[in-house]
């Protein structure tokens, strides 16, 4: 086989194939290898055979390779200069017609500036039958896809052409093959295999064809299709506004209302607004008022209701296992379930349920798992589950439904949460009901009366539906903060559930079973790339959070993955890392709390008191000091009446019992007194201070301090009696985050101990008081060590 030496030509945007004829602009690169073409013909060097000098062919030739995308073919077509000219724009230009295509070898020295190289011929072995066939098959796909062009005057130059090979060069000329495909045409020799790439192409290109022709009919015919109703619907209604007969659409809801399965009183509700529509002009705005109103109306399931689940012990295993502790709540649900379930076995599920459902009120702190708590429940119960934020709800119709004569009047939130539940009991959970407000618009606290009552919401009316609606089944869940917002009528309807907080443990628990996984699986860790161990959550939990709830201790746990998921990042650290106690401080900084009995209790006049707060309990100091001036009382903190009422009757006690306490109260009469209450910044109330009010003062007067470790609560009475306050668990709970371990309770608080956690009570030492004295012996420091001892073992045996 003769090798070849000829110059090289790159083109960009073109791929030249045996057979093809085009012209190439001349630039810079591409003018050098023109004339060195041109020259090496006059010399009768081009194309010789190498070491032989005897030319083969006396016409300029060069080799055209590929340049796409920076990237040159290892194949080229070796072209002719048919001429040599100019495009009309001006600029010089080549017309090149390839004539066979030849592999590119080494580069090599040759006449002028061009790159010259070896060129080995390939060889196109001749065709066989099946090439033929191959080619007859492609002259067919492309005879159809130039037809689907258009293109019928190439169609006749297809026709003519019989060389299979020359049929599969003529891609070349194809817009719709790619650069990279028509690459791949010069490089393979075989013409067989070129007409299978082809067929293959031409095939998937013809069938893109016919698919975007068939939108395009599609389309067309929608159009017109869409116009011929457009002038029909509008001589119909002409027709029908001179007639004065039916309008449009009434037959079909007309059919829908009898087809659907609905209650008897609700589906002659639906044929009398049918019975409306049909006499209502179409261009009346009322006739989209009725649609709207019987597509609700549709929409609703009616008559469609879930099964319960009917095991006791796996929905309490569901429970238990989606959150720990809350076992009041659980036992609620646990005990609803069970009597449902017996009436059903006993065929009391009568139409109408009435009182069948029920109303929890789930009221605690922030963070305790109240609103995921009723994902819990639905789940239990096998039910739909429907939130309801009602947060800041002021309008009376968000809950009843607008009257249907308002523009854009709608049915309200509770029917719209039956719509979306899609059956008639689901567990629906009205969020933050302590939240609602009230204005001139209504008060939405007073339209719940109705639905929250298991007495009568199996009648519940809608204002838009103006049908009646059974909520009997449906097992409501309303969470709040505070039950003192709620008021007091629809508090009653409510069965109230406290959640008052968890306890170190159960927050560890929480943290280890619920949100660690969580936080792992947002900061993308696994177990195989961090270890948290037990203590450092324990950690986290006491000296890092101090709440009822747990979304401090979610956000630290963040924090600290977080940060260990940076390290492993920059590779500060390898997988595992192991985060201990010892280790909770590098991530997560120095300790936000400390213990109370840590605190310096050497300075007389300070008492720690237990609050209750929207956010569960909390700890609550009072100061006392007195100075010279004119006789009187001092308060400050942002006190609210009853707690400024608090401190004047602990100084008109120390007034009049000082004596008997040991405690001089020269300082009440001839000087002035301050009590203040830290966190000023923070509205305080209640009567529950006031023992702690009488303790700072008779503290501050003695000058004998209050043992640190002590928190106290109870009110007092003018007489000096303790009496009973509210609350107590969540106290207890926040004394016992706090570090205190010892509290003084009004005695007639004694059976709500029972509620307390028992790892709490272990923990605390609980002294239970008749009078303030009892507390003021017991709190001060440097009081009778063993009088309190006795006081103790009294306490013991009651």
């Amino acid at each position: 086989m003769t090798t070849l030496t000829l110059p090289l030509l790159f083109l960009d945007d073109t791929v030249l194939l045996p057979g093809m004829v085009v012209p190439v602009e001349l630039d810079g690169e591409r003018r050098s290898a023109v004339d060195a073409a041109r020259l090496a013909a006059q010399n009768g060097t081009a194309g010789a055979q190498e070491g032989t000098g005897i030319q083969s062919d006396p016409a300029p030739r060069l080799l055209v390779v590929p340049r796409l995308e920076g990237r040159y073919g290892a194949v080229g077509a070796v072209a002719e200069i048919a001429q040599i000219g100019r495009l009309p724009s001006g600029e010089p230009a080549v017309v090149l017609r390839a004539v066979s295509r030849a592999q590119v070898g080494v580069g090599v020295n040759g006449p002028g500036a061009a790159l010259w190289v070896e060129a080995e011929p390939m060889t196109v072995p001749p065709a066989d039958e099946r090439t033929r066939e191959l080619a007859r098959e492609y002259k067919s796909v492309l005879v159809s896809i130039l037809t689907e062009r258009g293109s019928w005057q190439v169609v006749d130059t297809v026709q003519r052409m019989n060389d299979p090979s020359e049929l599969a060069d003529a891609a070349g000329y194809a817009s719709w093959l790619e650069g990279d495909r028509k690459v791949a045409l010069l490089e393979t020799a075989d013409t067989a295999r070129r007409l299978t790439l082809l067929l293959e192409w031409a095939r998937a290109h013809l069938a893109e064809l016919e698919v975007a022709e068939k939108i395009r009919e599609d389309v067309r015919d929608t159009m017109d299709k869409t116009q011929r109703e457009y002038l029909l619907r509008q001589q119909l209604a002409a027709i029908r506004k001179e007639l004065g007969d039916d309008p449009e659409g009434a037959d079909d809801y007309r059919s829908r209302v009898e087809r659907a399965d609905l209650p008897e009183k609700v589906r002659e509700a639906a044929l009398r607004e049918v019975d409306k529509l049909e006499r209502t002009s179409d261009q009346s705005p009322e006739t989209g008022w009725i649609r709207t109103w019987l597509d609700t109306i549709l929409d609703l399931p009616w008559n469609v209701r879930t099964t319960d689940a009917t095991d006791i012990a796996a929905a309490r295993a569901v429970l238990d296992a989606d959150h720990a502790g809350l076992d009041d709540v659980k036992d609620r649900i646990v005990e609803y379930l069970a009597v449902r379930g017996r009436r059903a076995s006993r065929g009391l599920q009568a139409v109408g349920g009435r009182g069948s459902g029920a109303v929890l009120a789930l009221v605690g702190p922030p963070g305790v798992g109240k609103t995921s708590l009723g994902e819990s429940v639905a789940r239990a119960l096998d039910r739909k589950f429907v939130r309801v934020a009602l947060g800041g709800v002021r309008d009376e119709a968000e809950i009843r439904g607008h009257r249907r004569t308002y523009v854009g009047a709608m049915a309200g939130r509770i029917v719209r949460a039956i719509k979306e539940a899609g059956s008639m009991n689901p567990v629906v959970l009205l969020d933050e009901v302590d939240k609602v407000g009230s204005d001139f618009r209504g008060d939405p606290a007073a339209a719940l009366l109705e639905v929250l009552d298991p007495a009568q919401n199996h009648t519940f009316r809608d204002h838009y539906l103006e049908v009646e609606l059974d909520l009997s089944d449906v097992l409501f869940l309303a969470t709040a903060n505070v039950a003192d917002t709620i008021p007091p009528a629809l508090l009653d309807r409510m069965e109230l559930v406290a959640l008052d907080g968890y306890t170190e443990d159960e927050k560890v628990a929480i943290a280890r079973d619920h949100l660690l996984p969580q936080a792992l699986d947002r900061a993308a860790l696994s177990a195989d790339d961090v270890r948290v161990a037990e203590d450092a959550i324990r950690t986290v939990a006491a000296d890092y959070t101090r709440e009822a709830g747990v979304r401090t201790l979610e956000r630290a746990l963040a924090k600290v993955l977080r940060k260990v998921a940076t390290q492993l990042a920059t590779g500060k650290a390898t997988a595992p890392v192991e985060v201990g106690a010892a280790d909770v401080r590098t991530y997560l900084g120095r300790p936000r709390f400390q213990p109370e009995s840590a605190r310096d209790g050497s300075t007389p006049g300070v008492a720690t008191g237990l609050a209750v707060t929207g956010a569960g309990g909390d700890v609550l100091y009072v100061e006392a000091a007195t100075m010279a001036g004119e006789p009187g009382l001092n308060l400050t903190g942002q006190l609210g009446d009853v707690m400024k009422e608090s401190a004047q009757i602990a100084v008109s006690y120390l007034r009049a019992h000082g004596g008997e306490l040991g405690v001089p109260v020269e300082a009440l009469t001839s000087g002035r007194v301050h009590v203040h209450v830290p966190a000023g910044a923070v509205p305080k109330d209640g009567p529950s201070a006031g023992v702690t009010m009488t303790t700072a003062l008779a503290s501050l007067l003695s000058g004998r301090p209050v043992r640190p470790e002590v928190g106290m609560t109870g009110e007092v009475s003018l007489t000096g009696r303790v009496l009973p306050i509210g609350g107590v668990k969540q106290k207890l709970l926040a004394a016992h985050r706090a570090g205190l371990t010892e509290v003084i309770l009004p005695r007639r608080n004694e059976p709500d101990l029972d509620d307390v956690p028992e790892a709490v009570l272990a923990d605390l030492r609980v002294r239970l008081a008749d009078d303030v004295s009892e507390v003021v012996r017991w709190a001060l420091a440097d009081s009778d060590a063993a009088g309190r001892d006795a006081d103790e073992a009294a306490v013991r045996a009651a």
